[in-house]
């Protein structure tokens, strides 16, 4: 029993441990925001500004046209999440509900996809939009998102959870596809879309490096190429502005993790339940 309570006294203190390490680097961003340049350097480890300003923020909103910056990163964020989801949920269904031949080579092959670097696509991705004429387009930015083969497979796990029986019964009553979909599908599987939605809209809003290729008229920036450009050109050494720039660019997604994690997590324990 003593031997219990020691392994486990040593796995909390490691687990405390390493969330203390994983949430340090947001604890400085947030705390050096409302600190001064002088308190950033002369106390960095200490998370309490001794004297809170909301100065570097202000300093931003006067400066820096945020407010069009997040408007372009969510134009791109919704319309990527909306075009994936779209995509993730139909060939879903259609993995689940329909028998055609090759289903099992095609999804199979749809899975390596995870296995291919990003950095592999970029050149082919960036001759595409580049010969259709999309550069320094949020379009060009979007046109090689629609689809994602996680979402796809996450999407088709859920369904997979729903019993056969019901579905029978429906197609029995005269059920349609677009209504089986529509009706009896997608209220069972929406915490699932909710869940993937979130995640979709979330790596899209922090993307960086396809943007930066894209992108080149300063007007057109998202969120994260932004940042780069005020920290590296504008905030210097500025560490206090640069911070608040920083914040204002990771709360909107934080936010959204923080009210859906639960079907997130959810998500992801049913794509680990389902063979």
């Amino acid at each position: 029993m003593k031997i219990n309570i020691k392994k486990e006294l040593i796995c909390h203190i490691f687990l405390i441990a390493a969330v203390i390490i994983s949430l340090w680097p947001v604890v400085f961003m947030l705390s050096a925001s409302f600190k001064e340049l002088n308190q950033i350097f002369q106390s960095p480890l200490n998370p309490l500004p001794s004297s809170p300003t909301l100065e570097n923020y202000m300093t931003v909103l006067g400066r820096f046209p945020i407010f069009d910056f997040i408007w372009n990163t969510f134009f791109i964020a919704f319309f990527v999440t909306f075009f994936k989801l779209t995509t993730s949920l139909l060939a879903g269904f259609a993995f689940v509900y329909y028998r055609f031949k090759g289903k099992e080579l095609l999804f199979n092959s749809m899975l390596m996809t995870f296995f291919i670097p990003v950095t592999v696509l970029i050149m082919p991705n960036y001759l595409l939009i580049s010969h259709v004429g999309l550069l320094n387009t949020p379009y060009g930015v979007m046109l090689t998102e629609l689809a994602d083969g996680m979402g796809i497979f996450l999407m088709r796990q859920a369904m997979r959870s729903i019993p056969k029986a019901l579905l029978e019964s429906a197609v029995l009553e005269g059920a349609g596809p677009i209504y089986l979909l529509r009706s009896v599908v997608f209220p069972l599987v929406r915490p699932s879309v909710i869940a993937i939605g979130i995640m979709f809209f979330i790596n899209s809003w922090n993307e960086y490096f396809w943007p930066l290729l894209i992108l080149k008229d300063k007007s057109q920036y998202t969120l994260s190429l932004a940042l780069q450009m005020f920290i590296s050109a504008e905030g210097g050494s500025e560490w206090g502005i640069a911070m608040a720039v920083a914040v204002l660019t990771s709360l909107p997604p934080l936010i959204l993790y923080l009210f859906f994690q639960k079907f997130i997590l959810n998500t992801f324990m049913q794509a680990g339940v389902k063979g």
